[in-house]
């Protein structure tokens, strides 16, 4: 199953601050918490979802990684799956490990103190965010080798030029909300096993817009948002792989009246190279020789992902010798060096031969130098392919 997106696992936007993002986990470890929800077999691991979106956007290195590549990017530093480095951790163990007072947390929340939103709802702004647009792009091998800046023509919603995205006719057309009075959220108290417990929630008037039209913009009829397209320029950085998602903060869809834009999420798509193959960070390049040049052997131009290369095969090679041509390969993506080229050798058996080919052969067969004597430096299937991968 795919890992959902950690801003939207909090409920909050790219650019909110430290504090907008400690302020969304604190409520959702409020919402989620299994004592709250002892109904609910599912709510330990989201709120082990929401302590890993939080461990990810709380830390500077973490957020930076994660905002340029995705889930990709941390890989290796520690978030897993739903719930990541927190399985086995009981909960108020978590909430202390991000440094809160467990005491303080929950006198809170069996006090009941729900909090407004004062006119945002986690750091999120009036209006709704837009939906994330998803796309994928082709690459090259070439293209993964250096990076490349592609221009993306998208077709997406967009901000309504006539109202500038508020949905509204004109600026009288706007009244602040009756029901929270412009805060976007409103208190809801109901009845839990652990009595009256009151929570802030979205308005359900304005929809946390903290604000209601009275005459709709004629163009996008109150939603500040119509189709159109954007041509996007992407900097794709060289080392991607396929399948790898990348996220370009606020170039998704519009967000309505007035609300912020979702995120460009571009997933990475190789095409097939018509001589090369990817093996990790390896590419690997099947080179056919004939019997004559095996054994005598011969200089051959190679293709790299970078023009052509000469490489000598000495007399003697057999079917099978791999070749390593260093730093051939593809870069790393979060780290320094790259992976090599192998030129994997086989020898061509011809499947016809004429009556002058037959009688050459055929005096060839028995002559001495011509017989198989592998010796114990030969090496045999098996120990070829784990080179391949040392």
């Amino acid at each position: 199953m795919a890992k959902r997106d950690y801003y939207e696992v909090l409920d909050v936007a790219k650019n909110a601050s430290t504090d907008d993002i400690k302020k969304a986990y604190r409520k959702k470890a409020l919402e989620l918490h299994p004592d709250r929800n002892p109904d609910d077999k599912g709510s330990e691991e989201k709120f082990k979802e929401a302590a890993e979106a939080y461990d990810v956007l709380s830390d500077g290195d973490k957020k930076a990684r994660y905002d340029r590549y995705g889930h990709a990017g941390l890989e290796g530093m520690g978030a897993g799956g739903p719930g990541g480095g927190f399985q086995g951790m009981d909960m108020d163990e978590i909430l202390r490990r991000f440094g809160f007072d467990t005491d303080d947390v929950f006198g809170e929340f069996f006090g009941g103190g729900g909090r407004r939103g004062g006119g945002s709802r986690g750091g999120r702004g009036r209006g709704e965010r837009g939906s994330n647009l998803r796309i994928k792009v082709k690459m090259t091998l070439e293209e993964i080798a250096t990076g490349v800046n592609k221009k993306i023509k998208v077709r997406k919603q967009v901000s309504c030029d006539t109202c500038k995205g508020s949905g509204a006719k004109d600026a009288s057309s706007v009244d602040t909300c009756a029901t929270c009075r412009g805060a976007g959220m409103v208190n809801q108290v109901r009845q839990t096993p652990f009595g009256m417990m009151q929570t802030a929630v979205t308005c359900p008037t304005c929809s946390g817009a903290g604000q209601t039209i009275k005459s709709p913009c004629n163009i996008c009829k109150g939603d500040g948002r119509v189709f159109g397209e954007e041509t996007i320029d992407v900097d794709i950085p060289a080392g991607v792989h396929d399948g790898i998602q990348l996220s370009v903060n606020g170039r998704g869809n519009a967000g309505a009246k007035g609300g912020q834009p979702g995120d460009l999420l571009i997933a990475i798509e190789e095409s097939p190279h018509d001589e090369l193959t990817r093996e990790s960070n390896n590419v690997v390049f099947e080179l056919y020789i004939n019997f004559a040049d095996a054994a005598l052997g011969t200089k051959v131009d190679v293709p790299t992902l970078d023009g052509r290369a000469r490489i000598t095969i000495p007399a003697g090679t057999q079917a099978g010798k791999v070749f390593r041509l260093k730093d051939k390969g593809l870069p790393a993506l979060q780290s320094y060096g790259k992976g090599d080229q192998l030129v994997h050798v086989n020898v061509w058996t011809p499947k016809k031969v004429n009556d002058e080919e037959r009688k050459l052969l055929e005096k060839l067969r028995s002559m001495p130098n011509l017989q198989p004597t592998p010796g114990k430096e030969e090496k045999g299937f098996f120990e070829r392919v784990r080179d391949l991968f040392e």
